[in-house]
């Protein structure tokens, strides 16, 4: 765990790259998307923990339809900067079978974690799973999945805030910085 002048510095030391109101921008239009697409289908929202809790929590009310709510825990990360293996920490409790799902999560990365847990969700006989996703960054290169919806596209580099962790801090950050 770093001190708290640790985390500081990270902040400080950062550059703002997409404020707090385009970020409330784009869930209210990712929102209205989604509604367009889902709305007839009575979802089960499924937030990938913990990065998602932030934009499902702000996503979630702007949806005006009946939907249900569970969560997931993989990651590759696991508080490291970089990804390794994919680790499943909870699978979804809910039924899957037969039911449409939307995956939320917070970032497009290399697309190696929200492709597998899609096909996760597929095999465990889910019907369709659309996936949301706050952030994607643009890497120049394909990605093993694209996301259905997109809040905002960054550049490719270390981000934190509005639930992306900077060494496990500052996911509660209103606005997404990079480190420089």
């Amino acid at each position: 765990m770093l001190t708290r002048a640790e985390t500081q510095a990270i902040l400080d030391g950062a550059e703002e790259v997409c404020s707090a109101a385009e970020v409330a921008a784009a869930v209210v239009r990712v929102a209205g998307e989604v509604t367009a697409q889902l709305a007839g289908s009575q979802p089960l929202v499924l937030a990938v923990m913990g990065g998602a809790v932030v934009f499902a929590g702000q996503l979630l009310p702007l949806l005006p339809f009946p939907l249900e709510f569970d969560y997931l825990h993989a990651t590759r990360y696991d508080g490291a900067t970089g990804g390794g293996a994919l680790s499943w920490l909870v699978e979804p409790r809910t039924e899957l079978a037969g039911r449409t799902l939307l995956v939320v999560d917070d970032i497009l990365d290399e697309g190696i974690t929200l492709a597998a847990i899609k096909a996760r969700l597929l095999a465990r006989g889910a019907a369709a799973v659309y996936t949301a996703v706050l952030v994607e960054k643009e890497l120049g290169r394909e990605k093993p999945i694209a996301a259905d919806f997109v809040g905002v596209r960054l550049p490719d580099r270390y981000l934190f805030g509005c639930g992306m962790d900077a060494y496990g801090a500052w996911r509660n950050l209103p606005a997404i910085y990079a480190m420089k």
